[in-house]
């Protein structure tokens, strides 16, 4: 069963969050039903990371924006469990690319199988996905394949680095095609299969990519100023791996924003050293750039409520006003 967010049950109108919690446990089904093959160990790599569970932020995104409209549409159920798929699908790669050994407090499908077939298993994914969008029309397909053009873009802005260019600005682009690009999309479908105008459904994707940023970069803080295992996983995860986050771009191109040592630390990449890692982490949260990554990240959440802001008052508009708010300060 997927993860609600937490805290937002306490936020969100009842009606609203009863509608999304009855479209959610449907996507669940959807989920299963989808990665169905007669293919036995196909069947049981693809429905990994699906038992697994998660957040299912994206299908949540489309039933929240559905609310504008008619959420009761048949089409939005295919829309969510595709949107879902395709994020699944990036996970296998992901995880290969970064000969990951846990994803979801799991073993990750190529620790557990081989690479190649988590691969396989991600490509088969993001053909169920294809499958789904065909069924929904010609305007999905092409939403669809633009929103991959968009998310492979990303992907290899992150794998190549800024190559000389502002590496902040070059991040938060990296996020923006990466990440957002499939939480834009889904607010998009949420629009455009409850029915709503084209320019409430352009609303509602500048609203997914403004919130996708600030959720992923939200993620990113909770890794370094979490004490528990909120974020998901091991506080400091990304620092030990030498990811380089927000807070740590912040820190090394602003002398005002860290200390020399934390400065030193830092530009050492992965710190496998449990001394200084632990060292690092806590420098880090009391920097400066800790501060200046959440003043970011409130500001893409306040760029989502602004555009929420335009669309028809009512439960609907309300519950995402709050969600924004709920992602601008689940960081602290």
């Amino acid at each position: 069963m997927a993860a609600a967010i937490p805290g937002l049950s306490d936020l969100v109108d009842p009606s609203v969050r009863d509608a999304v919690s009855g479209f959610l446990a449907d996507v669940e089904t959807g989920l299963y039903t989808a990665v169905a093959s007669p293919d036995p160990l196909v069947a049981e790599v693809a429905a990994h990371l699906v038992r697994a569970g998660g957040k299912r932020f994206r299908p949540m995104v489309v039933a929240l924006c559905a609310q504008f409209g008619d959420p009761g549409r048949p089409e939005l159920l295919p829309a969510a469990v595709l949107m879902e798929l395709t994020h699944l699908a990036t996970l296998y790669h992901d995880d290969v690319m970064d000969e990951a050994a846990l994803r979801r407090g799991a073993a990750s499908a190529n620790s557990r199988w081989s690479n190649r077939l988590a691969v396989y298993v991600g490509d088969f994914l993001l053909a169920r996905a294809a499958s789904l969008a065909a069924g929904l029309g010609d305007e999905a397909v092409r939403l669809q394949a633009a929103t991959l053009s968009q998310l492979v873009r990303g992907q290899l802005a992150e794998t190549v680095g800024p190559r000389g260019g502002d590496p902040i600005q070059h991040h938060l682009r990296a996020i923006e095609d990466k990440t957002a690009s499939l939480i834009a999309n889904s607010a998009r479908f949420g629009g455009l299969f409850s029915g709503l105008s084209p320019a409430h459904v352009e609303t509602l994707a500048a609203f997914g990519t403004a919130i996708g940023i600030a959720f992923q970069l939200s993620d990113d803080l909770l890794d370094i100023a979490s004490e528990s295992a909120q974020s998901g996983k091991t506080p400091g995860t990304d620092l030990r791996e030498g990811v380089p986050t927000l807070p740590v771009l912040y820190a090394l191109s602003d002398p005002s924003a860290g200390s020399p040592r934390l400065r030193e630390l830092l530009s050492k990449g992965p710190l496998t050293d449990d001394g200084e890692h632990a060292e690092a982490l806590a420098l880090l949260r009391e920097s400066a750039a800790l501060k200046q990554a959440r003043e970011t990240v409130h500001g893409y959440a306040e760029a989502a409520r602004r555009s929420v802001g335009t669309l028809p008052a009512g439960a609907a508009r309300q519950t995402l006003e709050q969600f924004c708010h709920y992602i601008a300060d689940r960081t602290g």
